[in-house]
């Protein structure tokens, strides 16, 4: 095979070669690290043990619920199905859950490639550094092998937004737009129930298409979007509310989430370099503290916090956005191993005032926590996303000016992270919530190096 007939084969199959690249590296590293990512010999679970929990008690059970035989709705379920459906079909073992998500991670991959191919149009190369840029994402990597729900919110986001882009681009609303609608619909409505953070993209993917569009076509084509996307999470509301007799549209915990990025405690932890999930709960009626009352108990109290503070609610906002897009990984500090147990997420860690440092402490030992406090991770796992994020961060800053004048078609782009860091800095930030969408900054980055190069070839041929 000649050296023309290898090149021309690699630009042919570029994606499929990048996919090959980041499949290898994500089977090689959980391999490699095998006290991490091997959850059914350690039994140390990186990620969330929640959701292995209800998977297992919905295979044994067939009941949704974290105490076998008990229904409740503390998480969305959506992820925890699709994880009992696996181990139901594999059985529970840590590869079939990393295999599980390296399928996924590769879907994202090819809707990633796609959209950015048709939103800047004519470059086929910024796609393909975009999905590189996603492949060797080292954070991504890791967290996409634990037993967590990133990679399945991740295909429903990414096959949203591309079914959001060609159904835009239709020139009328035919029998494709119609299968693109119900199928953007279906995505929409499992999306809310893995995590319910859409509804503002969604909102914003309207005045998207208002851009090309006009209103009226705008309205005829999301219309059936809006109500497929109900009509997918209307059979778990009813559920819910045979459950709880109240309307719980997806799950309990937003009264977590609410408390814990609005709390006295909020500001000092993240400036500490904690996360909010170890913050001290507020005090409860509610005799069960995954019920329906307590949820709504710490909701109140996040807005008691706000309603009674309101003076800090600009450095409270500003707080969680500079750790939302934080160079470093947040948080950036975590709790050690300690004498006391980590009873459950509501955080009962100790905190302790070392000379007006906060410090936790309170994890037992082998808790998955506590390897976060590694070399591992600590020194080289920071030390390595400090210069892979930042570095492509401040790319893609330079990109999002380089497309500017493409805004009618990457504006979407720009709502999405819009759309996100609201989300989030509403309720709490941190790292691990902002990498879904990273790949998407990672077409910025890539529209920049292109730009970059041609700038550099153009001044050599001058």
């Amino acid at each position: 095979m000649s050296i023309r007939s290898i090149s021309d084969f690699i630009q042919r199959h570029a994606l499929l070669l990048v996919v090959v690249v980041a499949v290898g590296l994500r089977l090689g590293i959980f391999f490699a690290f095998p006290g991490v990512f091997r959850f059914d010999d350690s039994n140390a679970i990186h990620g969330s043990e929640a959701y292995d929990t209800y998977a297992r008690n919905l295979l044994a059970t067939g009941v949704y619920g974290r105490t076998p035989g008990v229904p409740d709705a503390v998480i969305p379920p959506l992820y925890s199905y699709a994880l009992a459906g696996v181990y139901a079909l594999f059985g529970r073992a840590s590869l079939t859950v990393a295999l599980f998500h390296t399928a996924l991670d590769v879907l994202c991959m090819v809707f990633l490639y796609h959209t950015a191919r048709k939103l800047l149009p004519l470059s086929r190369l910024i796609g393909l550094l975009a999905v590189l840029g996603y492949a060797l994402y080292p954070y991504l990597i890791f967290q996409n092998l634990t037993l967590i729900d990133t990679p399945f919110f991740m295909v429903l986001l990414f096959g949203f937004v591309l079914c959001m882009v060609l159904l835009r681009e239709r020139p009328h609303f035919d029998r494709g737009a119609w299968a693109l609608a119900v199928v953007g619909g279906v995505l929409l409505g499992l999306s809310l129930l893995t995590r319910a953070l859409l509804p503002l993209l969604a909102l914003l993917v309207a005045l998207w298409f208002v851009f090309r569009v006009g209103w009226w076509q705008t309205v005829a084509r999301l219309l059936p979007v809006a109500v497929v996307g109900l009509l997918v999470v209307l059979p778990w509301i009813v559920r819910n509310f045979s459950v709880y007799q109240a309307f719980v549209p997806t799950a309990l915990n937003f009264g977590d989430n609410f408390y814990q990025g609005s709390s006295v405690y909020t500001i000092p932890y993240f400036r500490a370099g904690y996360d909010v999930q170890w913050v001290p709960p507020p005090p409860l009626q509610a005799d069960d503290h995954l019920s329906l009352a307590a949820s709504q108990e710490r909701f109140q109290a996040g807005l008691t916090y706000l309603r009674t503070y309101p003076e800090q609610i600009p450095d409270l906002l500003w707080t969680k956005f500079l750790v939302y897009w934080s160079i470093d990984i947040a948080p950036r500090l975590n709790p050690v191993e300690g004498q006391v147990p980590r009873l459950d997420y509501h955080g009962n860690v100790i905190a302790e005032d070392n000379g007006g440092a906060l410090e936790l402490g309170g994890l037992p030992p082998g808790d998955p926590v506590g390897a976060y406090s590694t070399p591992l991770f600590d020194q080289i796992g920071r030390t390595v996303h400090r210069f892979y994020w930042g570095g492509l961060f401040l790319l893609g800053l330079l990109g999002i000016v380089v497309t500017a004048k493409q805004w009618r078609g990457v504006s979407l782009l720009w709502f999405i992270q819009i759309s996100m860091t609201v989300m989030y800095v509403v309720f709490h930030p941190s790292t691990r919530y902002r990498v879904p969408t990273d790949p998407y900054w990672f077409i910025f980055s890539a529209a920049a190096l292109v730009w970059l190069w041609e700038r550099w070839q153009a001044r050599r041929s001058g």
